[in-house]
């Protein structure tokens, strides 16, 4: 126990904080194929609730499973979307609207917002009022998603492989074609009104082929954007739009109309036919079945404070430890006028009201006398 404190100076102490980046890729076979096939894969799971899909790296009754990301669908009540005879109605409407008021939140009016395409929403603009939304695990993400560097590779192409039901990952089909969603220039351009943080917005660009290019016109990579990236939260909100074909509203895409299979071999739609004709679980099916890679570095942001214990030539000189001392006289010293000397083996940091609060080994003991000086140095991260 110790019994000699010496306070820290405001030039004894001294905070820094690190971001620690790590690589993220998640591929389409392990999105879809890799544990099953279509639609009895194990490591996807549909809840009774009928909200939305999770995907697992592996089987999701492992207990080597972990949770990757959920997939859902919306749209807006003012959505050309909407109609009270369509699939799951409510809730789609309720899913679009739990997440805007997560992630946009409310206006003067205390009305919800809608997701909008540039975050400006004093200037009006194009609103995504029919989305899908990608919500990634916080073991993947950690504290936040890395600016610049997300990317959702999706396959456009209007075939669809309804033959191969065990790898349904084809290049020469339905990822024959190719577009990436990125946030590019994130980096140095994100948003921050947003309740849930910093957002960027997804550009779409080709990837593979040329599906961006509408009526032989190639289309410029900064003037799509097709949806939001939250990076704190750990959300995608990409637009339906971004999936429609050219001759859609807003549609970006020079594929088939015939793009999405829920089902049997003759069960193709539109990812319109999708959001309104089929459960969530089923588009989100048929747009996981879609996914060529998704890949991100995640973050770990690292606070550290660093305290330097600094034990000047005439402190810390004698030893605390009992066997120090032996009939009052110095154990150590064999000669009465040798130094006192001691060794540092740990150091201890305490509070106000001198209660330990953490201590520090050293690799070896230091030899302490008089004669020397010492500043020893103790990082504490959190």
């Amino acid at each position: 126990m110790a019994t000699t404190f010496k306070t820290f100076m405001n030039n004894d102490t001294v905070s820094t904080r690190t971001m620690l980046h790590e690589a993220i890729p998640i591929t389409g076979t392990l999105v879809s194929g890799t544990y099953g096939t279509f639609q009895s894969e194990e490591n996807i799971r549909n809840f009774s609730h009928g909200m939305f899909q999770s995907v697992y790296d592996y089987p999701y009754l492992s207990s080597s499973a972990n949770h990757i990301f959920d997939i859902t669908v919306g749209y807006h009540s003012s959505s050309a979307l909407q109609d009270s005879g369509n699939e799951q109605n409510n809730k789609k409407m309720n899913i679009y609207n739990q997440m805007a008021q997560v992630l946009v939140g409310y206006d003067t009016g205390s009305n919800v917002r809608m997701f909008d395409e540039d975050g400006n929403f004093a200037a009006g603009g194009d609103k995504m009022r029919d989305c899908v939304f990608f919500t990634f695990s916080r073991l993947l993400i950690k504290d936040e998603i890395k600016k610049g560097t997300f990317n959702l590779e999706l396959g456009v192409s209007g075939t669809y492989n309804n033959t191969n039901k065990v790898n349904l990952f084809d290049d020469t089909n339905e990822f024959k074609e190719r577009i990436s969603l990125k946030d590019t220039g994130a980096e140095n351009d994100y948003r921050v009104n947003s309740p849930a943080g910093e957002y960027g917005i997804l550009y779409a660009s080709n990837s593979a082929g040329n599906p961006l290019d509408l009526g032989g016109t190639a289309v410029s990579d900064t003037a799509q954007p097709v949806g939001l990236i939250y990076y704190q939260a750990g959300v995608a909100v990409v637009t339906s739009s971004a999936l429609m074909r050219a001759s859609g509203e807003r549609g970006y895409l020079s594929c088939s109309v015939d793009v999405f299979k829920e089902g049997s071999e003759t069960g193709y739609t539109s990812i319109t036919g999708s959001l309104t004709g089929s459960a969530i679980s089923a588009s989100a099916d048929a747009i996981r079945h879609r996914i060529y890679n998704v890949s991100f570095n995640n973050t770990t942001e690292l606070n550290s404070t660093v305290y330097f214990c600094r034990a000047n030539h005439n402190e810390f000189n004698y030893s605390s430890n009992p066997t120090y001392l032996s009939s009052s006289k110095i154990f150590v010293k064999e000669n009465t006028l040798d130094n006192p000397v001691s060794y540092i083996t740990t150091i201890g940091l305490y509070s106000a009201d001198n209660e330990l609060l953490a201590a520090a080994k050293l690799s070896e003991p230091l030899k302490k006398d008089p004669n020397t000086e010492l500043t020893l140095r103790v990082r504490l991260d959190y």
